[in-house]
């Protein structure tokens, strides 16, 4: 009999080999790819997309009309190339009975760079006989809206113009309903025996040890192909991502295991981050929302806040660039609301939907000015926001003028139109909010973390105009957060629960639900001190705690689903939240069960957290089940194990002050130490240690360099 290892002990490869991905994720910038192991695109959820439309719904490749014998498929860990190895099934022999079985090597591989696929196809005869290989590539643009891709029914499209053949390629168009010409173009390095506008034939002669090459590039905007293109698009490509991942900090751990999912988190948001004119922007995740996103962006640049700052720069900078002037039903907007969401495709242009530019989202606004707060603060001078300060004054009286709409004079939300989002929290599916009898409430609705998040809002406020000298509007916004802080324990909170409601409904009555939002509660520090130590109880407490992470429900819920969206999955960006609130109410052993849940489900999904999985309850031996949608890569599920582990570490970085704080640290099972590289404190450069001493961990400044040396404070 034998005995699994511990998974601390396991290698990178053991735990990659036991979870082959279905889908494969290439992108940049707008462009993004989702195939499947062999390289291959089926025309169900995958495509090449450009600007929220499928440009390429069809990619075969095909060898004497099969497809190959698969080997191995896989993403390299920078997130640049997708190779997929692959070998022959029995091929006719030129005058000769059929090819023995795997003589032949088939490697597929690409990247994207400029909006376009540039991918290499090699085939080497390892056998001693002259072989024929036939070589088929079919191909397909459908030119869907992302929306349609996602099932959404159109009653009108546009026309199919002709196809265009060339000598060594085809051009696919499309005309819009937004008048908008969209073509795909596939262009290869030799001229195919036969080509249509479907697919290329190519007949491959080699000898013994002779390979056979082809360049294929697969875009928007047509170009010469060539080796050579090849070879300078992938160095590009490669420094374009190695930059992206040298921002910042760097956590090393002693784990091999836990460092390869540090390192993957880390990849898998700069893979998501795009350079936008205004900074660098996390998209929100792949393949459904690959475009900018108010409340994740905004989450994920919390999350890697401490060590990256400039990503939280980028997004607060284009989410005051697109904040609301006028006010519009269609788009849920107001002015000085901050966005939920843009879309690029043809159903946002011509007004289908409203999510060319969408502001239906309640919390976006309030996280937004947290988020300005924060960055602040780990910069160490409120005049780093002097370019922002008239985009928080607007978002701020944005709040108060929502606020002062409810009943009871919380942050709500209600849909201008049938078009937009029912539910307008993190929980946004249609069925997420309820009451105790699973009755569907009235609305205007106040969500209990949008009260946290108005009131952080509102403390950040009077900081920033203290910092600033404004006194009167110092008082005024503490005057607001007070208020609003005794209004939500009086309105909230259920004392026959020891809990707070999920929502008040537009009656001012509570939505006696226990739910994952209120973990964002104490993240913000609304709660009184008993009360928060109550909650963080219960959210550790088995009810919530399934194993892996925190559901989003406990099961004895009425509409309590762990195959749901929303109704008792496990998110973990949720789950950090709700992790970083329980530690300031001083729970720390819990928080390191928390970090070692998501460790050991990462292990489960090839070391990238997806979007969410389902909340059942973890089983020896078993691995938690995947949802069969979710987002993988997401960008706050990437950013996750960052804010987690900050909390963890008991982290708290005072750049005003010179100082690092930390508290009652702690580090994962199996960790014995662990080191901050390159950790920026205003002038300074830090190298921070952390090492387990018997059952304490103690902090340490390994290195720093610059004018201003900075002291440690640590709380055993």
């Amino acid at each position: 009999m034998t005995t699994e290892p511990p998974l601390a002990e396991l290698d990178v490869e053991t735990v990659l080999e036991r979870n082959p991905q279905r889908l494969f994720v290439l992108k940049e910038g707008d462009t993004f790819l989702v195939a499947d192991v062999y390289g291959d695109i089926t025309g169900e959820a995958d495509g090449l997309f450009h600007n929220d439309t499928r440009m390429m719904s069809t990619f075969l490749l095909r060898l004497a009309g099969r497809r190959p014998s698969l080997l191995s498929g896989a993403v390299s860990q920078d997130n640049l190339f997708f190779t997929a190895n692959m070998t022959n099934h029995p091929l006719p022999l030129l005058g000769s009975p059929a090819t023995v079985e795997g003589v032949i090597h088939l490697e597929r591989k690409r990247f994207i760079w400029n909006d376009r696929i540039f991918e290499r196809i090699s085939v080497l005869n390892y056998g001693d006989q002259r072989v024929q290989a036939p070589l088929t590539l079919h191909f397909a643009a459908d030119f869907h809206d992302m929306f349609e891709v996602r099932g959404q029914h159109r009653l009108q499209r546009g026309a199919r113009e002709p196809s265009l053949l060339k000598e060594r390629g085809v051009e696919l168009r499309y005309q819009g309903l937004d008048g908008l010409l969209r073509s795909m173009c596939i262009e290869f390095s030799e001229k195919p025996q036969r080509m249509d506008e479907r697919h290329a034939a190519f007949t491959v002669q080699l000898d013994p040890q002779q390979r056979w090459t082809l360049h294929a590039e697969i875009g928007p905007c047509p170009s010469d192909a060539g080796c050579s293109r090849y070879r300078q698009a992938a160095a590009a490509a490669r420094r374009s991502m190695r930059t992206r991942q040298r921002r910042g900090a760097h956590v090393l751990a002693s784990g091999r295991l836990f460092q390869s999912w540090l390192d993957k988190s880390r990849a898998d948001l700069a893979l998501l981050s795009t350079d936008l004119p205004t900074g660098p922007y996390p998209y929100a995740g792949i393949p459904w929302f690959s475009t900018p996103f108010g409340r994740d962006a905004i989450v994920t640049a919390l999350q890697t806040l401490w060590l990256d700052p400039g990503l939280a720069h980028g997004v607060l900078s284009f989410l005051a660039h697109n904040q609301a002037q006028h006010t519009s039903t269609f788009r849920d907007s107001e002015p000085g609301k901050i966005m939920h969401e843009t879309r690029k495709g043809e159903m946002a242009a011509v007004n289908e939907l409203p999510f060319a530019k969408y502001y239906g989202g309640v919390d976006t606004t309030p996280l937004f000015v947290m988020l300005a707060g924060a960055y602040a603060e780990r910069m160490g001078d409120p005049h780093v926001l002097d370019a922002f300060w008239p985009a928080l004054e607007a978002a701020a009286r944005w709040i108060e003028r929502n606020a002062a709409g409810h009943p009871t004079g919380f942050l709500s939300y209600a849909r201008g139109e049938t078009t937009g989002l029912a539910n307008q929290g993190w929980k946004d599916s249609n069925d997420s909010v309820f009451h105790a009898d699973g009755s569907t409430p009235a609305g205007p609705i106040a969500l209990i973390e949008v009260q946290g998040y108005a009131y952080r809002a509102y403390a950040v406020m009077a900081e920033l105009s203290r910092l600033r000298g404004d006194a009167d509007a110092a008082r005024h916004w503490q005057q607001s957060a007070v208020a609003l802080q005794a209004a939500v324990e009086q309105h909230f909170w259920q004392e026959d629960m020891q809990f707070y409601a999920l929502a008040l409904d537009g009656h001012g009555q509570p939505c006696r639900v226990r739910a994952s939002n209120v973990g964002h509660l104490l993240y913000t520090g609304l709660p009184r001190a008993e009360r928060g130590r109550a909650i963080a109880t219960q959210l550790l407490s088995r009810a919530f705690y399934s194993g892996w992470g925190i559901r989003t429900l406990p099961p004895e819920t009425p509409r309590f689903n762990p195959m749901s969206y929303h109704n008792g999955s496990v998110w973990p960006h949720d789950v950090v939240l709700c992790g970083a609130g329980v530690a300031r109410y001083g729970e720390r052993d819990g928080l390191v069960r928390l970090l070692n849940g998501m460790f050991e489900a990462a292990t489960h999904f090839g070391m990238r957290l997806p979007e969410l999985f389902c909340g059942f309850e973890r089983a020896p031996g078993e691995a938690p089940i995947a949802y069969p949608v979710a987002c993988l890569p997401q960008a706050w599920a990437a950013g996750s194990v960052f804010m987690l582990l900050q909390a963890c570490l008991g982290l708290q970085l005072d750049a005003r002050g010179a100082l690092v704080r930390v508290e009652e640290p702690r580090l994962p099972d199996g960790i014995d130490h662990l080191q901050i590289r390159h950790l920026r404190l205003g002038e300074q450069k830090l190298d921070l240690g952390f090492q387990r001493l018997g059952e304490r961990v103690v902090a340490f400044i390994d290195r720093q360099e610059g004018p201003s040396p900075v002291k440690l404070s640590l709380k055993l």
